[in-house]
């Protein structure tokens, strides 16, 4: 079958335009494969990264009809979009091909990964120094805490779901979905001792765990299943455990979500906004940022002076302590 590729193409600064290319092709034939044929036989100047060409080194990723993900991995079958459904010979087959988001382009599909590896150096993906100077001793683990840090050790470094992140767009200074998921290796990893600084660390509304927007996007484009965000979640999960919550904003929101949800079955909205902006009527600067939204829903009368609690609240507050108390014993 005939099918066009519309591939994106630039240089460094200048402005982007897509370009046609119409190849046969096998609907098994991966999207890599199909690359290097318009490469070797129509246009040597196309320009692409590649290497192992077995989902292993995660060079070759791209975005691939709108979608962040690997050609060695993606074929024809999977990804061909019909424009002209007709039927016959006058059928065409497309597929849009660009480069990953959230970093510079060199020149066609190739970006520039600086950002992505200064990000990741960032949360200091090693295993602390302190615990390697141990001499003539080796670092033993059993099978249960090796088998915690298997599905972060999948990771390629590929940059899939750094391309997605919609904190990353909106924020320079979020470290990305691929280090925060590192991050959670080295607060399980048993051979390191450094736990508590690194939680200090990524315990950040900006750069940090609380940055993410939890849009799932890393986690549906990850193309080893690490799940980016379960991760950045075990490691929220590891920080809320060690702070109570006049720590700082995002903690409080989330322990009085909680705390509001078990007592009454829902949120009432009324303490919601006062218990975390305004830290239980201690932070003045937060009380008063509220207050124009107060009055604005009061004159408009939609500001609620009766509370009702849920009537399921006995069945909410089971699911609240079973699903701690079965986190409590897994930490344990």
């Amino acid at each position: 079958m005939k099918v066009t590729f519309k591939i994106l193409r630039q240089k460094s600064n200048s402005t982007p335009q897509f370009q046609n290319y119409t190849i046969d092709v096998d609907p098994n034939n991966t999207i890599l494969e199909c690359l290097n044929k318009i490469k070797w036989e129509l246009d040597g100047s196309l320009t692409f990264r590649k290497n192992c060409r077995n989902t292993i080194c995660g060079s070759c990723a791209m975005r691939i009809n709108g979608r962040s993900a690997l050609a060695c991995k993606e074929n024809i079958a999977g990804e061909l979009k019909i424009i002209n459904p007709n039927g016959g010979e006058n059928n065409i087959h497309e597929i849009v091909i660009s480069p990953l988001n959230n970093l510079p382009v060199l020149k066609d599909l190739v970006v520039d990964m600086s950002n992505f590896w200064n990000d990741l150096e960032t949360i200091e993906p090693y295993i602390s120094s302190n615990s390697r100077n141990i001499p003539e001793k080796e670092f033993l683990q059993t099978p249960d805490q090796r088998k915690l840090l298997e599905q972060t050790g999948n990771c390629i470094m590929c940059g899939a779901c750094y391309s997605e992140c919609n904190a990353k767009e909106v924020n320079s200074h979020f470290v990305g979905p691929h280090a925060l998921a590192k991050s959670y290796r080295l607060v399980t990893d048993s051979r390191d001792n450094n736990t508590e600084q690194r939680l200090e660390k990524y315990d950040s509304s900006d750069s940090g765990v609380w940055g993410c927007t939890r849009c799932y996007l890393c986690n549906e484009v990850c193309p080893m299943d690490v799940a980016p965000l379960d991760q950045i979640s075990k490691v929220k999960s590891e920080i809320l455990a060690k702070k109570d919550q006049n720590s700082s904003l995002p903690i409080r929101h989330r322990k009085v979500l909680i705390n509001l949800v078990k007592k009454d079955g829902w949120i009432d909205e009324r303490k919601f906004g006062v218990m975390v902006v305004g830290n239980y009527f201690r932070d003045v600067k937060g009380l008063l940022s509220i207050a124009p939204l107060g009055l604005h829903l009061l004159c408009a009368g939609k500001f609620p002076f009766n509370f009702e609690a849920s009537e399921g609240v006995k069945e909410v507050r089971a699911l609240i302590d079973a699903v701690q108390k079965d986190n409590s014993t897994m930490k344990n």
